[in-house]
């Protein structure tokens, strides 16, 4: 008897040995939780104002605001970005000349000691409504410089600007990302979705900030300038109260608001956004994206793509894979066509963790958007389970949840985990209800975002169902809150995954879990036979 209790011991769950004992996916599948809605924790999802200290414009003339850096296609290559020159809204508005102040960024090791130069390009962009009553607006004149020559694991200071006008900003720094191999990853790695800039917003920031994170990953919806008409007017539900507009307007100043408010932490941590549906911002002559694809830096063409709307790039022994649910996607896209090749060039011996990001979630059980992206799975699913996704991040669905491993709606040891966090605090508010609750399934045919493709869903739950009627067993945890997350890579196999909620203390977590790969058990990298 004494021989099977102590039998029994060493084989207790090391969670019922240990208080503070983190589950890991080993541990899994688990049980799927649905953490209670506290409804006075809404919080304040309304817009700053133009008026708030933290939007306005601080520099004069041409001296470089916005400033931020994004992370190019390895370690040794940056980007750095910013605007000179105010924009300008109005029924005429004459775009600045870009060539007139030039793109210069001065760098190095020492602070005092800037001995290193880098020259990039300039251009501005408008946003353009051909119709009686609407105005037009132009941007600032947006510079982007990449750096190339870099040190990993290295600490550079610089400053931006045009030093023949006297007009460059103050001396900041960032830290390069370590060298591509699998003993070397960034600490710590921060990941958000759809921001807006409220009040929650504000509170997100700070957080995720406090937890000093080595690169950011922004998973789409950024300003939420299309809630807005071009005279500044506004709305959480712009086809509710704007069903009228000639066309979806936008008021493009939020978009420097907001690049305003963040500088602080994007002149310092390397930001990595992709594309969401409020990114879209339908304009004359059917131009659409013109703002993301401006304002930020991507390093799309070092990854050979074509499009600013889908890219990769290396972080230490990480390569991640933005794709963009709003560009063509299926078996005949040049963006699947460029995944393929993609996904054939990764080395896992170099970098071992594969993390997938793109903007509307395959897996989450919440009403709002549910199984919206279905085409999109059906088209890419396949192909990135065959090459080991580890990882993935959504937003759009403004809420909490994390999948456990999963694959064409079945558990599966080798699937990836899908983290929805689509709750950065936007003045569209928390989504709150589930599909899997009485009355609260969608009409199927209601559900395609008709920009993504028509209906795909034609996988129903076992019972035959379009929605389960409970909780579905691939959702392990998900709750309504505001908040972000972290990650970080212990080793090659080791990631502990880690979601902080606005309204707890700094230190409280909200859900943590190793995310553990197992090569050993999973060697399915390039398991399809033929990916035409």
């Amino acid at each position: 008897m004494t021989f099977l209790l102590l039998l029994l011991f060493c084989f207790l769950s090391p969670a019922i040995l240990s208080a503070d004992y983190i589950p890991s996916t080993l541990d899994g599948p688990f049980v799927p939780v649905t953490v209670p809605l506290d409804t006075s924790l809404r919080g304040k999802a309304i817009d700053l104002p133009d008026t708030d200290p933290r939007v306005r414009r601080r520099v004069t003339g041409f001296e470089p605001e916005q400033i931020s850096i994004s992370l190019s296609s390895d370690h040794d290559s940056i980007w750095v970005s910013w605007i000179t020159g105010e924009f300008q809204i109005g029924k005429n508005v004459k775009p600045l000349d870009p060539t007139s102040i030039k793109s210069i960024v001065q760098f190095g090791t020492l602070r005092h000691s800037l001995s290193h130069e880098a020259k990039g390009h300039s251009l501005v962009y408008s946003q353009l409504y051909p119709f009686d009553g609407l105005l037009n607006y132009t941007s600032g004149i947006i510079h982007h410089v990449r750096i190339t020559g870099l040190k990993p694991s290295t600490v550079y200071y610089y400053r931006c600007g045009d030093p023949s006008r006297w007009s460059m900003s103050k001396i900041r720094h960032f830290r390069t990302m370590p060298v591509s191999s699998p003993s070397s990853y960034p600490g710590r790695i921060a990941v958000v979705g759809d921001l807006g800039l409220t009040y929650n917003t504000t509170d997100t920031i700070s957080h995720l900030i406090h937890n000093s994170p080595d690169l950011v990953l922004l998973i789409g919806d950024v300003s939420y300038a299309n809630l807005y008409l071009t005279n500044g007017s506004s709305s959480d539900c712009y086809s509710c109260s704007f069903p009228e507009t000639p066309i979806h307007e936008t008021y493009q100043p939020r978009w420097d608001y907001w690049g305003r408010f963040m500088e602080d932490l994007t002149s310092k941590v390397p930001l990595m956004v992709i594309e969401g549906n409020h990114e879209i911002e339908l304009q004359a002559e059917n131009k659409t994206f013109e703002a993301y694809s401006s304002r930020f830096a991507f390093p799309f063409k070092e990854s050979g793509s074509s499009s600013t709307l889908y890219y990769s790039f290396n972080a230490g022994g990480i390569h991640f894979i933005m794709l963009g649910a709003y560009i063509a996607y299926d078996k005949s896209a040049e963006q699947y066509e460029w995944l393929k090749k993609d996904l054939a060039k990764v080395d896992r011996s170099v970098t071992p963790w594969l993390v997938a990001s793109w903007h509307p979630p395959w897996y989450s059980s919440y009403t709002a958007h549910y199984r919206e992206a279905e085409c999109m799975k059906e088209a890419l699913e396949e192909l990135l389970y065959s090459y080991g996704t580890d990882i993935v991040f959504n937003g759009h669905v403004h809420a909490y949840e994390r999948s456990n491993r999963v694959y064409n709606y079945e558990l599966d040891l080798c699937g990836p985990v899908y983290i929805v966090v689509g709750d950065g605090g936007n003045r569209e508010k928390m989504a709150i209800e589930h599909a899997d609750e009485p009355g609260k399934c969608p009409e199927p045919l209601t559900t395609p975002d008709p920009v993504m493709g028509g209906f795909c869903a034609r996988n129903f739950t076992p019972s035959g169902e379009f929605c389960w009627d409970r909780q579905p067993d691939y959702s392990a945890m998900r709750e309504s809150s505001f908040g972000h997350g972290i990650l970080e890579m212990k080793n090659e196999t080791w990631a502990l995954w880690t979601w902080y909620r606005n309204q707890d203390s700094n230190s409280e977590v909200g859900d943590q879990i190793y995310i553990v790969r197992q090569p050993d058990q999973c060697p399915h990298h390039n398991r399809l036979f033929n990916h035409c």
